[in-house]
């Protein structure tokens, strides 16, 4: 059998990025309706775009205008804020087996995000290891430009844009939750990973039609966690008399 050795001619971060467009159809919507938002909370167009531009955390940007437009103290911002992004602490050692010995992986990881990690983890195994930074880097601050971009947009051209297109009131919100779904579904491929999700699923729908939508995504999250890896631990003893098989 023969190996094909020819270097790859797309740049790995060219490549990244060209993978990482279909994200922008569930980024885009909802960082507009983030700028809108932010403006009908008090915030300037600037304040909107530097959130977006430094903290960079979706659903807790929205949480952070919405108690701050309230007059929540700032422990209890970044208490909150920190607590729904807490879920990052799982994403980090899943993609560690893939990252290469770079001092620029730690900066990267600002760019992080669910849907990032999710192209990620699926990709990264398959590209050889001198791709791996060049192809996040390229998926990544595609992610992030668009996400400032769209808050800038939304803040500037917010109003206008829903007065001439009503219906975008209605197609925002379903926006990431579309996305999600999406890259969500090639997961269902195992007993382990559609017991993860469809209890993690479960959790987080409970949570939120019971007006614990803020407790959901941790718990949830945390509780998908658990279920796949005592799926793992419990699937151990079925798969070992095999394994002894195979090697006698």
């Amino acid at each position: 059998m023969t190996t094909d050795t020819r270097r790859p001619t797309t740049p790995a971060w060219w490549l990244g990025m060209r993978e990482a467009i279909p994200l922008l159809g569930g980024y885009i919507p909802v960082a507009i309706s983030f700028g809108l938002v932010s403006i009908q909370a008090g915030f300037t167009t600037w304040e909107a775009t530097l959130i977006s531009l430094l903290i960079y955390a979706g659903a807790s940007q929205f949480l952070f205008i919405g108690m701050a437009a309230a007059g929540a103290p700032l422990w209890l911002l970044i208490a909150m804020t920190l607590l729904i992004n807490v879920r990052h602490m799982v994403y980090g050692p899943n993609l560690a087996p893939w990252l290469t010995t770079s001092r620029w992986w730690p900066w990267l990881m600002h760019g992080l995000t669910d849907q990032v990690f999710a192209l990620a983890h699926t990709r990264m195994p398959q590209l050889e290891a001198s791709q791996r930074l060049g192809w996040y880097s390229g998926a990544a601050l595609l992610a992030w430009v668009s996400w400032v971009a769209g808050t800038a947009l939304g803040a500037i051209a917010g109003d206008w844009l829903m007065a001439q297109w009503p219906l975008l009131g209605e197609v925002m919100p379903f926006a990431l939750p579309a996305l999600f779904l999406v890259l969500v579904m090639p997961r269902f491929t195992s007993l382990r990973w559609t017991a993860a999700l469809l209890l993690t699923i479960a959790i987080a729908m409970t949570c939120t039609l019971n007006d614990l939508t803020n407790l959901g995504i941790p718990l949830a999250a945390g509780c998908g966690v658990l279920c796949f890896y005592l799926v793992r631990l419990g699937a151990r003893p079925n798969a070992s008399p095999t394994s002894r098989g195979s090697h006698e």
